[in-house]
């Protein structure tokens, strides 16, 4: 028997795991950037005036473009762990019946052992064909023993043997990938107890900056609120529509989104991350009431019927590359040198993205980050 006819791919492989997590050496320097910040907007000296809430935001900025590639490598390492899990599973459901398979054919082999045992009374005939103390008439009914082995239970022994090979194939391949997970699972605990402590940080900071204006937050929250009815209602009214949402929230630019509505798949995925401004940030998170950069663009492209991993670095190879000059309503656009941020483009130089713990979904200016290509899905 052949192999069983599953497609086998490696995955990607992880580095091995240490005592120190994966990553910690960048997470030792955000928190040594954390504990400078602490002292900063700690009491002030007599001699010092208090940072401004412009100073804490600048220091917030600066932890979290450290921050955000580590929770971008966290949503990679989460995606290749449920991709194994699916190739485990399917193994598995492919191996069970070939094992039943094995354990049938052995039980026909004992038997005609057993069948040839009682015949002979003896099985030390077969042992002694080997033997070179053996007459010639003592070989010649050892060989007239080993003839009366039916062809068809011959091909039965062998078959077993093949069978018994490629199961045992199969089953060393799905051990390989519960270690890969075991390994994962513990990556993702260590790096997820890391951004978790990160990010209480950063929200503390938040906080901070909320207490020294809570009249600005105040406002914040209420344009957030009307952003959500406002999008809620218009997108009730214009549920199967590319028409634009427009609204007076300071979270809107324009006053309208998509800036440029178009048909198509694009024009539906534009439309959707429109409706999600005012949502919190939430890391890790696609949807449906709070995002992560990627978990925002993953949501909106699958309103219009197309999957992407929830990953910047994935989402970066699924797709077309566009250029600049030819962007187009619905297009992924990415930030920074290693892509680890990302919005969707809404057109007129204006894109709708997730942009950090402590804020909500919201449009921006193109042009406001160091922009580093785009891509178009579909």
């Amino acid at each position: 028997m052949g192999c069983i006819g599953l497609e086998w791919k490696e995955p990607n492989p992880l580095p091995p795991v240490r005592t120190r997590p994966a990553g910690s050496r960048l997470f030792t320097r955000i928190l040594a950037i954390a504990a400078a910040a602490m002292v900063a907007v700690g009491p002030a000296a007599p001699a010092h005036a208090a940072p401004s809430a412009a100073d804490v935001q600048q220091q917030i900025e600066a932890a979290w473009q450290k921050l955000e590639p580590v929770i971008e490598q966290y949503n990679k390492v989460r995606s290749e762990l449920a991709a194994n899990q699916r190739r485990s599973a399917e193994l598995s459901r492919r191996i069970e019946p070939l094992g039943k398979s094995v354990e049938i054919s052995r039980t026909r082999v004992q038997g005609i052992v057993a069948g040839y045992y009682k015949q002979e009374k003896s099985l030390s005939t077969f042992n002694a064909l080997l033997s070179r103390s053996s007459s010639p008439t003592a070989l010649g009914d050892q060989l007239a023993l080993v003839n009366r082995v039916a062809d068809s239970e011959q091909r039965q022994i062998t078959r077993l043997s093949a069978q018994q090979a490629s199961y045992d194939a199969d089953k060393e391949k799905v051990d390989a990938l519960i270690l890969i997970q075991q390994r994962q699972q513990a990556q993702l605990a260590a790096r997820k107890k890391a951004i978790d402590a990160e990010i209480k940080r950063l929200d503390a900071l938040h906080r901070q900056i909320a207490a020294a204006e809570t009249t600005a937050a105040a406002k914040a929250a209420a344009d957030a609120a009307a952003a959500r009815a406002a999008a809620a209602a218009q997108s009730a009214a214009t549920a199967s529509s590319t028409s634009p949402i427009t609204s007076t929230s300071s979270l809107f630019i324009g006053g309208k989104c998509p800036a440029v509505p178009i048909t198509g798949s694009g024009g539906v995925a534009a439309k959707t991350a429109c409706n999600q401004i005012g949502e919190p940030y939430v890391w890790a998170a696609d949807g449906p009431d709070s995002f992560d950069c990627s978990g925002l663009t993953q949501y909106a492209w699958a309103s219009a019927g197309v999957q992407l991993t929830h990953y910047t670095g994935a989402q970066w190879t699924e797709g077309t590359a566009v250029s600049r000059a030819n962007l187009r309503t619905g297009d992924l656009v990415f930030f920074y040198s290693d892509h680890h941020h990302m919005g969707i483009y809404v057109g007129n130089g204006l894109i709708v993205h997730a942009p950090h713990t402590g804020d909500v979904v919201r449009m921006a200016q193109l042009a406001a980050m160091p922009y580093s290509g785009a891509r178009r899905p579909g």
